[in-house]
């Protein structure tokens, strides 16, 4: 049986700025299972790494969540106290963040940091926290890892950085474990390893991983299911199979269109999605993709509902809902033969 590990319900979360209130999320309802890799992709700016903080509880002022509710285990999260979060954060829901450097701690080794963390949630004494450390530097391809424990994070690259944030992020094996961009700093050797590692973890556990990534190629090579967004909305969800063979909003279609095709030695020019995200200053009351649309009409100017395509696979789109109804109504009248 399935253990539903987070619910996400209309969350909703702004920011106050001079001009007015950016409307970040607008609206997002999604859920992640027990052992399952989801990816939620989109351009810069659709809302997925606030959407990610907001479950970590890291929106800070002038941001906050101003609606909607999110579970975990099916206990409430909204509401609890930074108490409580200092037991759960980095614990049993860990993140990943995208600048390693801004994460990491300037004037503190990395092995105080590592340790840290695994004192504090894992109860190990010193010398057994540090012998954790090194396993979690070895284990991300960190070569030398009882020297490199001593060092301060200056002294590490970019990609080296990215791996000791993850290192610290497994090393008190979380349930739901949140990676932002989390290869984008690392060469193709080292993202591959640490790919590897991502399917070594939904292997041989229960972690659920909400994986958060402009490379679609990434997301096929680890995911089961994806999320889409867009202008602080979920345009369509689905399996890995639903997205990439069978994706049915124009924004999916306009993101696989623009990446490069491997194999089969022919030069193709790559298709980019015209025009710019929306204004969330001053959000449109319709669909978000409206103005960069190819098949945008009328109604797009009304918020489309959320059509469930096949179990698991929905999509918020009008062209979708008006194949349905089309597709119901030939389905109750039949084929008379007239």
């Amino acid at each position: 049986m399935t253990k539903r590990l987070l619910s996400v319900e209309d969350l909703q979360v702004s920011f106050a700025t001079r001009d007015g209130e950016n409307q970040a999320v607008r609206g997002v309802s999604f859920h992640i299972d027990a052992g399952e890799t989801v990816g939620i992709v989109g351009e810069s700016g659709s809302g997925k790494s606030v959407t990610a903080k907001a479950i970590m509880s890291l929106i800070m002022p002038p941001g906050r969540i101003t609606a909607g509710n999110i579970e975990f285990r099916g206990e409430r999260l909204t509401g609890l106290s930074e108490k409580e979060w200092r037991s759960l954060r980095g614990n049993r829901i860990a993140m990943v963040f995208q600048d390693p450097m801004t994460s990491l701690n300037p004037v503190k080794k990395i092995g105080q940091q590592l340790t840290e963390v695994i004192r504090r949630h894992r109860g190990l004494n010193k010398e057994a926290a540090v012998a954790e450390a090194a396993r979690m530097l070895l284990q991300v391809g960190i070569q030398n890892p009882e020297q490199r424990l001593k060092q301060y994070p200056h002294e590490f690259s970019g990609g080296m950085r990215q791996r000791v944030m993850i290192a610290m992020a497994l090393s008190c094996q979380p349930e739901l474990l949140i990676a932002d961009e989390p290869t984008t700093a690392l060469d193709a050797t080292i993202q591959a390893q640490i790919l590897d590692l991502f399917k070594e973890l939904k292997e041989n556990s229960d972690t659920a991983i909400a994986l958060i990534t402009h490379d679609l190629g990434v997301v096929a090579q680890v995911c089961t299911r994806v999320i889409v967004m867009y202008g602080g909305l979920i345009m369509e969800e689905g399996t890995v199979e639903d997205i990439f063979y069978r994706p049915r909003h124009p924004y999916t279609e306009g993101l696989l269109r623009s990446i490069p095709k491997r194999g089969g030695g022919s030069r193709e020019r790559l298709i980019p999605i015209e025009g710019t995200p929306p204004d969330l200053l001053d959000p449109p009351p319709g669909c978000p993709f409206m103005e960069r649309c190819p098949h945008a009409f009328a109604r797009c100017s009304e918020r489309p509902p959320v059509v469930e395509l096949t179990p698991g696979h929905r999509s918020m789109c009008w062209l979708v809902e008006s194949v349905q109804n089309q597709t119901a109504v030939h389905a109750e009248g039949g084929d008379s033969g007239e």
